[in-house]
């Protein structure tokens, strides 16, 4: 069942930066959105072999909620076999800079994200921490 974004929006306290998210939420809205900013116009196939971890099912859902929201536009052809293709509204793509700015941040800093969660889980936690602690 589809969201109502603006319910959302109303719920939040008119937060915009957790309204935005709620736009964007999922694993994976963002990389939909990015293949679809760089090709223009995709078929359903196309995204499946671009996305090859993604069953047809949860494209096809966060598709759908892109299109409710206004993002991604969809367009089926009165053929046999059918045809289906995806392109970005101009809605969405206003969210360019903003994935290039994501994109941006993940070269810059996930090494070191990575490197901090090796870190933590080498520490005792739980009852080895408390015993650690203790001694």
């Amino acid at each position: 069942m589809a969201r109502d974004m603006n319910a959302g929006v109303s719920d939040l306290g008119g937060c915009q930066i957790e309204s935005t998210l709620q736009l964007l939420d999922g694993k994976w809205k963002g990389v939909i959105l990015h293949h679809l900013l760089k090709d223009d116009v995709l078929r359903f196939n196309e995204l499946v072999k671009r996305l090859p971890s993604i069953t047809h099912r949860m494209l096809s859902k966060q598709l759908r909620d892109m299109e409710v929201a206004g993002l991604v536009a969809r367009t089926v052809y009165p053929v046999v076999p059918p045809r289906v293709d995806y392109s970005l509204t101009p809605l969405g793509r206003s969210l360019e800079p903003v994935l290039q700015a994501i994109g941006r941040w993940g070269q810059e800093h996930l090494v070191a994200v990575a490197e901090a969660s090796a870190s933590s889980s080498e520490r005792p936690v739980g009852a080895a921490a408390i015993m650690r602690s203790a001694a």
